[in-house]
């Protein structure tokens, strides 16, 4: 996949991608707890499954007993048993 200009510089230059290009950081301690920072909203939240909608597409969590802890307009955490994430 080709990189758009933005992109190249921002490689060439060595600057941060998530706060140039807004790309989305998840960090995970183990498979209980997800940090996600970078994204813009909401899509789907049920105890199995979380979509979250990012800037450049969606993320989903799957799992059991998936709970959004705590939340604000740029980072997340979500607890419960971890299964799966998947770009969309």
């Amino acid at each position: 996949m080709e990189k758009s200009p933005k992109e190249q510089l921002v490689d060439t230059l060595k600057l941060p991608k998530d706060m140039l290009l807004g790309a989305s950081i998840l960090t995970m301690t183990g498979n209980h707890e997800l940090w996600v920072e970078n994204y813009k909203g909401i899509i789907e939240y049920t105890r199995e499954s979380i979509i979250l909608q990012a800037k450049t597409g969606q993320i989903s969590i799957c799992g059991c007993g998936l709970v959004i802890d705590y939340y604000t307009n740029e980072d997340m955490k979500i607890i419960g048993t971890i299964q799966c994430i998947r770009y969309l």
